[in-house]
């Protein structure tokens, strides 16, 4: 049986929109749904007042609520999937790496607070893209962007060792939506020949003949691997996070590598993928990548 794409909720509607994101997912790539709440109910249990024999405990019958409305949300949207649950007394962060580890996607929502929600993304989404062992599909846009097939999957090209499994991922996914993939790989000149480049000396082509190398030594076997992929190859001088997140306004996803490191601590997110994350206007997926 092949891994369920995953998907958090907490009856939330941001958690609501990612399982509509996540059974449209399973469909496209022809696997299972499992919708899961974790929480640490147990620990307020002791808080509430003694229940009657037979009855159910108040924080176990909202994490079943909300775990049921979730599958049949999914169902409703995509009624011959198949969708399974699972309850989970856990914080929600490590459940969903748990998951993780036998998933073929997680998908969350992005979750903000204050009047500045649609600019914050949540620590459970930025937690679990940070460290889980499968791809995570982080929820921006509405859902006209998700559908649209005209919209391309954009990927932000690293070095071929960095970002293969990101770029093998791009490609499945565009296969599955029936939309074409833009490669994107910004450039720039050292500091000490901005100067020069500036004022006309010096030449930058040095630098942006690299940049359309890599593209091309990172997309050719992956392309023949999918050959009705349209694929369009852009580079483009400037900061890598602010040209990906000019090409994400024309996309219906966004795909990025995270390598992981052994022996690194903390969240192993780049600059670039950290800004799209939290002001993508489509989803980002970001694709763990082994060293």
């Amino acid at each position: 049986m092949e891994h369920p794409v995953v998907v958090g909720t907490d009856g939330s509607p941001h958690s609501l929109r990612a399982v509509d994101l996540a059974a449209d997912e399973a469909v496209r790539h022809g696997v299972p749904l499992r919708v899961v709440f974790a929480s640490l109910w147990e620990r307020y249990e002791s808080e509430v007042p003694e229940i009657g024999e037979g009855e159910r405990p108040p924080y176990e019958a909202l994490a079943e609520d909300v775990a049921a409305s979730g599958v049949a949300r999914a169902k409703r949207r995509r009624p011959d999937l198949e969708v399974t649950s699972r309850i989970l007394s856990d914080e929600p962060a490590t459940a969903l790496q748990e998951e993780s580890h036998a998933a073929f996607a997680v998908v969350t929502g992005s979750r903000g607070h204050g009047s500045a929600a649609s600019l914050l993304l949540g620590s459970v989404s930025l937690a679990v893209a940070a460290r889980a062992a499968c791809p995570v599909i982080v929820v921006h846009g509405d859902e006209d962007t998700w559908d649209d097939r005209s919209r391309p999957v954009v990927l932000g090209v690293s070095e071929l060792a960095e970002g293969q499994a990101a770029t093998a991922f791009a490609f499945r996914a565009a296969a599955a939506r029936h939309s074409p993939l833009l490669a994107v790989r910004a450039w720039r000149c050292p500091v000490y020949e901005q100067g020069e480049h500036h004022l006309g000396h010096g030449s930058a082509a040095p630098h942006e003949e690299r940049a359309a190398a890599i593209l091309t030594d990172v997309l050719d076997e992956p392309q023949r691997a999918y050959p009705d992929v349209e694929v369009e190859r852009r580079v483009t001088e400037g900061p890598a996070h602010h040209v990906l997140m000019g090409a994400s306004a024309e996309a219906g996803l966004v795909v990025l590598g995270a390598p992981r490191r052994r022996g690194h601590a903390g969240l192993q997110l780049g600059r670039v993928t950290h800004a799209l994350l939290h002001r993508s206007t489509c989803p980002v997926a970001v694709i763990p990548e082994r060293h």
